[in-house]
């Protein structure tokens, strides 16, 4: 009798609880703003609310580059992520959206300087709610969380498992000067489009998630943020954006020039032995003199690559700092589409692989020197 009364106890007790969140529910809603910013993040990594209350979330995409918004359950992200790049040639007319009971609410593709609403009521069951971009290549670092709880309370950020590890910080990125490259959400670019500057755009022959940065000396390159690594460098114009910039979501930009380096390894580094398969992880960029530093992991080593024009302007410099290396490192050079000539400031060639120590490898320089752009300088002069 007493297990039985205990029972009904707790029964109308959760019942009570339901409904006092149901009724508390004020009809006026939360409002929340979340921004899409350069260095493919949102600009609020995180934000709590309380069990059954309205939302109206509004998402601005400040960025130059489209993207979506999708609130998920807990511990779902990657599945939702993995789902949407499953969809292939289906993503763009699905907004990249997946029909999957892990998603609870969704926001289609956003260009540049639009927005969208959502109006939702926040669960009754107390979380931790992943908000995503499923925009292919964006979701794996992309990524925030909303917490439901009645206490409005979130744990210590620079603990927080549930934000890209570049957002742990206690002062949000998006406010950090060395990190915001938006400018305002008017921006369509980051900066004034004189050398250098660059967009996060979709390229031929590279992953999604890639970044075209346009040198001084009429130089480009396509980093790849997802395989971490530099895919091509061309000479001539830039690119060209039209059709991307008339709301072809599935179209590439084009380059205004010729190839002259294009890479051909799985990776220019190589930690411990050259035969070391590469297993990269992007973890964002900051400025230099307006230049970007990639910052990335290659099989747990962290690297810092910067990109320079050859004051001559037939090659480019590639700076790199490793600054907590502690096996050999290994600079691959397997450039195809012209040949070149490979110089170093530190460390020994062998068979056409530059070995460096620990010490070395901690801050050294690679210079690639194009035989095709030296002719060409020669022929203009």
């Amino acid at each position: 009798m007493q297990k039985l009364t205990l029972t009904v106890l707790l029964l109308i007790t959760s019942l009570f609880t339901r409904g006092a969140y149901a009724q508390g529910a004020s009809t006026v809603p939360v409002n929340i703003t979340i921004s899409a910013i350069a260095g493919m993040q949102f600009d609020l990594v995180r934000f709590s609310v309380k069990p059954a209350t309205k939302v109206k979330l509004v998402f601005n995409n400040a960025d130059d580059m489209s993207h979506n918004f999708l609130i998920t359950k807990p511990g779902a992200r990657l599945d939702v992520v993995n789902e949407a790049l499953a969809l292939e040639e289906k993503g763009p007319a699905m907004n990249y959206v997946p029909k999957s009971s892990k998603v609870l609410w969704s926001i289609p593709v956003v260009s540049t300087n639009q927005s969208a609403t959502l109006e939702f009521t926040s669960p009754t069951e107390p979380g931790a709610y992943p908000y995503v971009c499923t925009f292919p290549g964006h979701g794996f670092i992309m990524y925030g969380v909303m917490y439901v709880s009645a206490n409005s309370s979130m744990p210590e950020q620079k603990t927080d498992q549930n934000l890209p590890p570049s957002r742990r910080e206690e002062k949000s990125a998006a406010a950090n000067p060395a990190t915001d490259h938006t400018k305002g959400h008017n921006a369509i670019h980051p900066y004034e489009n004189v050398a250098p500057y660059m967009y996060r755009i979709f390229m031929d022959d590279s992953g999604p998630a890639s970044i075209a940065v346009n040198l001084p000396k009429n130089l480009s390159y396509c980093w790849d943020a997802g395989s971490c690594q530099l895919r091509y460098a061309w000479s001539g114009g830039f690119l060209d954006n039209t059709a991307i910039w008339k709301g072809h979501i599935d179209a590439n930009a084009k380059i205004l020039g010729p190839v002259f380096f294009r890479e051909n390894a799985a990776h220019s580094l190589a930690i411990g032995s050259p035969d070391t398969p590469p297993v990269p992880e992007f973890k964002g960029y900051k400025l230099i003199n307006r230049f970007p530093e990639f910052h990335y992991i290659i099989n747990g080593q962290h690297v810092y690559e910067l990109i320079l024009p050859k004051e001559d302007g037939n090659g480019l410099v590639r700076k790199f700092r490793m600054p907590d290396a502690k096996s050999t490192v290994w600079f691959i050079s397997a450039a195809v589409n012209g040949t070149a000539a490979y110089e170093s400031s530190a460390g020994e060639w062998i068979d056409g692989k530059l070995k460096l120590t620990p010490a070395q490898a901690r801050e050294f320089s690679v210079t690639m020197t194009n035989y095709s752009l030296v002719f060409n300088t020669r022929r203009k002069k």
